[in-house]
Order: structure tokens, then sequence, then C-alpha cells
């Protein structure tokens, strides 16, 4: 089952695709996908509907296939070949650090370089949107029962914010419009296996990432236990679980992002994004 948001005037309508590719609206069936769909067996609602009763949606914008999540957190070097790029170990548990929440866009909305930004940059990553209240989880096996979702997600960095100013991740990852999501959120019962889907993003048609989920170290799964842990993960969370390699990071001599470049990344099974970037005015 593929989920998705999409605006209309003054609104934004919750729909299903259809196999034939056909948005077909279910808000008479849940105000939004969002943590309170998610909490209140939203999906089983939705997956027993009959679509030939639902009204097609026209002419909209695809906006975040979820709506703001209540935690986007990310894994950091979670892929061992873009450890290797940037010269760093291969970690022995799971990196984390936050984004800002209303870093969450659509997947084809703008790139916004911000203000005195020289090191914007790019990053394919699978986001596991969180199904399931997670707290002190028993196991790995837990982690993936807990997940219901994936989407594709552009963790977008600004490489000297993060880097150079106080080597605060957070502080270089916030930044307005920086982590398009979607377009679709497809259910894990679509995804039959997670660790072995190609990622690919080009910049102005050229490839720069050309990775695969199965040289990812902490698999969702295990993720999820690990974080749960720590933290409570909240239905309709987002985790972003790390990039493969080929950022502008780990070039030699580094490439980074300029208004008018334009992104483009995918993953198998999940769709495309389309980014143009701009600069922030």
């Amino acid at each position: 089952m593929k989920l998705a948001r999409v605006r209309t005037v003054g609104a934004e309508i919750p729909v299903i695709v259809s196999d034939e590719g056909t948005l077909l609206d279910l808000s008479d069936h849940t105000d939004d996908i969002d943590s309170e769909f998610f909490a209140s067996g939203g999906l089983v609602r939705v997956r027993d509907l009959d679509l030939e009763t639902l009204r097609p949606v026209d002419g909209t914008h695809v906006s975040s296939c979820v709506a703001r999540p209540g935690l986007v957190l990310c894994i950091g070097l979670n892929y061992a070949d873009h450890a290797e790029e940037t010269g760093l170990e291969i970690p022995e548990e799971p990196i984390l650090f936050q984004k800002a929440t209303n870093t969450v866009t659509g997947p084809n909305d703008p790139i916004i370089i911000p203000k005195r930004s020289v090191k914007t940059d790019w990053e394919v990553e699978l986001g596991v949107v969180v199904g399931s209240t997670a707290r002190y989880l028993e196991d790995e096996a837990a982690g993936w029962a807990a997940i219901a979702g994936y989407a594709i997600s552009n963790d977008v960095s600004e490489r000297a914010f993060q880097i150079e100013r106080g080597g605060q991740w957070t502080k270089g990852k916030s930044s307005e419009s920086f982590n398009p999501l979607g377009p679709w959120l497809v259910t894990k019962d679509e995804i039959p296996d997670p660790m072995n889907l190609a990622m690919r993003t080009t910049v102005n048609g050229e490839v720069m990432q050309d990775g695969n989920t199965r040289t990812m170290i902490f698999n969702p799964g295990y993720v999820l236990w690990y974080v749960s842990q720590f933290m409570v993960l909240e239905p309709g969370d987002l985790i972003n679980t790390g990039t493969p390699p080929g950022v502008g990071l780990g070039m030699d001599p580094p490439r980074y992002l300029t208004a008018g470049d334009v992104v483009e990344i995918s993953i198998d099974g999940l769709g495309t994004q389309r980014q143009v970037c701009q600069d922030a005015r």
C-alpha cells in the first residue's frame, strides 16, 4: 500500500495510490497521515477500504508523505562504504542526532540553500516511519514489528555548519527545506527485503550516489530496538537510516550545491524525488 499527501488550495489531502498510480482521496476516512493516524490503527482501516468508492484527486502537488513528525532522528555513518569515504571508523553503536521537524518538505519542493552557506550537500536515505510506540523494545524483531513503512528521505546537510561550527551535527542538518520526504509512504508488506534496495542520486543529471541498503551497518529493526532503550519513539516519527557513499563532502575536491542545481534521488520501490536548489531570501 502506498500513501501520500497532496496539496490543494488551502489544504493537504491524504491519499492512497492505486496500482494504476491514481491518487484516491482518503479525507472521508482520516484527517491526515500523521501520528494520530498511525496510533489509531489507520493503516488497517485504509487497507480494508474498497478503492472503487474513493474519489480521484487531480491537479495536485505532492507534499511530504507524513505530516510533520514529532521526531526526526538520524543515524550517522551507517553505511560502511560511506564511513570509508569520509575517513572515519565504522561506529560500534549507532550514532544518533536530530533534525528540526520543520525541515520536512515535499519530495519536489525546492532545497533552500541557507544564507552564508558554502557547503550544502545531498544524502539519499531510507526513511523509516514508526507505526507504534517503541519503548524498551525487547529485541530486533520487535523493532521490525514497530515499523509502519518506508519512504525516500533526503538528509540535506550544510557541512560547514555541521563540522566547522562547533561540531554540532543538528546545527548543520536543520535548515529550512533540509528533509524532503516521499513521494510515497510504502507499507512494509510491499518491501519484502529492505536490506537490498538500490539507492541513487544525480545532480544536474550526473550520478553522484549509486549505492544499496545492503551496506547498511545497523538495519532498521536493530535501530528501532536500540533507540527505544534511550527514548520513546511514537507513531509517525521519522528515522533517517544513513546514506551510501557519493556525497559532496567525500569527493576530491569536495562538491556542493548552488542555486539552480537539480537534485534527483530514488530508491527501489519507493519512487523518485526532484528538487531545484534556490538561495534563501
